[in-house]
């Protein structure tokens, strides 16, 4: 049964490794390395310092190079990349954030907005020879970021930009790396020529001098401590008159001549902008990958724990029971398992969605736009799981769990800001309901709040099934197992499927009516922030869904019989889970008879039940290997 049960596990294990495969291999053959795991008992000074050590110990494993082109020394595999990075959660979320913060979202800037002409920043970025940051974020405006105060104004006489901050709120702030290890900065600022401002713009800004000193005009500051990430010196900056050529503005889409005059393939200044952005998309994928992998290490611990920690003796045979097998303990682990399960098969779809558009194998119309709506959603559900998976973790284990050794109460510290950086949760729900409310219509793309609130109101019921392709693969999984809709029970894939696209469609189409309502009686903002909470429902239901496809369609690659039954098995816990949490809404709104919904509860308990001797088959499914847990209780007899 052992082996039959390590098999299984490795069938799993590799559907969920998705298609690099290899790169998750190798990086586990990296990663059992004691010099890549935190030392909480440091200091956040000596941290840091020991994290730009590990940085430059992955810096020889090759991963940095897989994210950019070949033509600047990389190796063109962005979907390698975003795979490897992402296994450094397995260590230490300080060093995959430094890593991400390094090569990510500073190399990234520079590889997918900049020119030839920045070449050799790359060249030097990639070895560690010089250490930048990120600079977007200002004390006053993170997700608004169209209205950044920082201003880079053009200056013809010099052909060079002043780089400056107004306002007290225009410093940048919570930059990691700005504290200390970084000697430029990626910043976005208003770009100002003769005398116009021509919207949000990154450039490359020298800060620090080579023995760390400031540089003139340049004023850094650290952040101090934080509730987690000890290694990240998050520091902030704040620019006086500081003057820098007129090369480095990342110039891909955008350009100012010597004599100042500027010029955009992209006429239209919102689409130039969200192009920008968009190029950018990689760091919000990533955010999300770590920390499910995060969420992956705390299960891994906590149910390994559970199959061992011994409470209460049973009366029948006068042996204590373990915590696994009390109907409590897997109601509280074997959903979050499940949940992991279907949030790994939607970041491996949406890592290979990324890849086959940022290598140009993708070039269809709207795929970037519905790339970036997807890494939206797929971050918040991935952070939000996280955040929740890691302190049930942390509560399954009782007072080990409390202890810095065990890893638990660093990883719910070190993960937590996860769902408010690359994207506050909240506003990237919005932001993918809003994507909704427009129907993917180009045409809307750039209308004004009052434009956007009557176009959502003209939503007809269906629209978004007929437009995602769910209807499709509802009739397909329908097709496949010869049913019929009178035939349909919460058994079947399809009618679990209907279930959350019925949701999904109800929600959008009442919000796109509620706007309506609204707007006759009021301005655009008044009707939008009266029907916030019905649009963050909406965007919450439609990435329940998308995330549910993935995970069916994840478990058709399966190749082994008894490994895919098991997954078909973990895929109803996660599809009975949901229909658990939102069964109050199935009922109100006429979908589900309160006799179904008590169905649907005892589903979950006889499901978790049926997985109970499974239990550490899908940890090892997981992926996290035991030996890199590095939890002391674990090692208890």
């Amino acid at each position: 049964m052992a082996n039959g049960g390590d098999q299984i596990a490795e069938h799993l294990r590799a559907a969920l490794d998705g298609p690099w495969r290899h790169v998750r291999e190798k990086a586990r053959e990296h990663l059992d390395d004691d010099r890549l795991y935190g030392d909480p008992s440091l200091d956040y000074k000596a941290a840091r310092a020991r994290v730009l050590e590990q940085m430059h110990l992955v810096s020889s494993f090759g991963w940095a190079e897989l994210g950019f082109g070949r033509v600047t020394g990389g190796t063109s595999d962005p979907g390698g990349a975003v795979t490897a990075l992402e296994m450094l959660a397995y260590t230490d979320l300080s060093l995959w954030v430094k890593c991400g913060v390094q090569w990510g979202l500073f190399g990234g800037a520079v590889d997918n907005l900049g020119t030839e002409r920045h070449r050799d920043i790359i060249e030097k970025l990639l070895p560690l020879d010089l250490l930048g940051c990120f600079a977007m974020t200002e004390t006053g405006h993170g997700s608004d970021v169209a209205n950044l105060e920082t201003t880079a104004t053009y200056d013809p006489a010099t052909e060079e930009f002043v780089v400056h901050s107004p306002t007290p709120s225009s410093r940048k702030d919570y930059i990691g790396g700005a504290a200390e290890h970084a000697r430029m900065a990626a910043v976005f600022a208003q770009l100002v020529t003769g005398g116009e401002t021509q919207g949000v713009h990154c450039f490359l800004v020298p800060i620090r001098d080579e023995a760390g000193n400031d540089l003139p005009g340049v004023t850094t500051s650290d952040d101090g401590l934080k509730g987690g990430l000890p290694g990240v010196d998050n520091g902030r900056i704040l620019f006086d008159q500081v003057r820098i050529p007129r090369e480095n503005l990342l110039n891909r889409y955008a350009d100012v001549a010597p004599d100042g005059t500027y010029s955009s393939e992209i006429v239209n200044p919102s689409r130039r902008f969200f192009t920008t952005l968009g190029t950018l998309v990689r760091g919000r994928v990533s955010v999300g990958g770590a920390a499910a992998a995060a969420a992956r290490v705390a299960l891994s611990i906590a149910v390994r724990y559970g199959e061992q920690r011994r409470q209460f003796q049973d009366p029948d045979t006068g042996v204590e029971t373990v915590l696994m097998d009390y109907r409590s303990h897997q109601r509280r682990l074997l959903p979050l398992v499940a949940r992991a399960y279907a949030l790994q098969f939607a970041q491996n779809d949406l890592v290979r969605r990324m890849h086959l558009v940022q290598t140009g194998q993708d070039l269809a119309e709207g795929a970037q736009r519905a790339l970036e709506k997807r890494a939206a959603g797929f971050k918040v559900a991935q952070t939000r799981h996280a955040t929740r998976a890691i302190q049930e973790c942390r509560e399954a284990c009782g007072g080990a769990g409390y202890l810095t050794e065990n890893r638990l109460v660093t990883l719910k510290a070190d993960s937590d800001v996860f769902t408010t950086f690359e994207g506050d949760n909240l506003v990237l729900t919005q932001l993918v309901a809003k994507d909704l409310l427009t129907a993917y219509s180009d045409e809307v793309r750039d209308l004004d709040a009052l434009g956007w609130v009557r176009f959502a109101a003209t939503i007809a019921r269906d629209e978004v099934r007929e437009r995602s392709g769910v209807r499709q693969l509802i009739q397909r999984l329908r097709d496949r197992a010869g049913e019929s809709v009178d035939d349909a029970d919460l058994a079947r894939r399809s009618v679990q499927l209907q279930l959350f696209a019925d949701r999904e469609d109800y929600l959008v189409r009442t919000a796109g009516h509620r706007l309506r309502a609204r707007a006759k009686e009021t301005g655009p903002f008044e009707a939008f922030n009266n029907a916030q909470d019905h649009i963050l429902a909406a965007g919450t239901a439609h990435i329940d869904r998308l995330v549910l496809e993935a995970f069916i369609e994840g478990i058709a690659g399966i190749e082994d019989d008894e490994a895919r039954e098991l997954a078909e098995t973990v895929c109803d816990l996660y599809v009975y889970t949901l229909l658990e949490e939102n069964q109050a809404w199935y009922i109100m709104h006429r979908f589900m008879s309160v006799e179904r919904a008590k169905n649907v509860r005892r589903g979950v308990n006889e499901l978790v039940d049926r997985l109970r001797p499974n239990a550490l088959t899908l940890i090892d499914g997981l992926g996290v290997p035991e030996k890199m847990l590095r939890a002391a209780m674990l090692d208890t007899p």
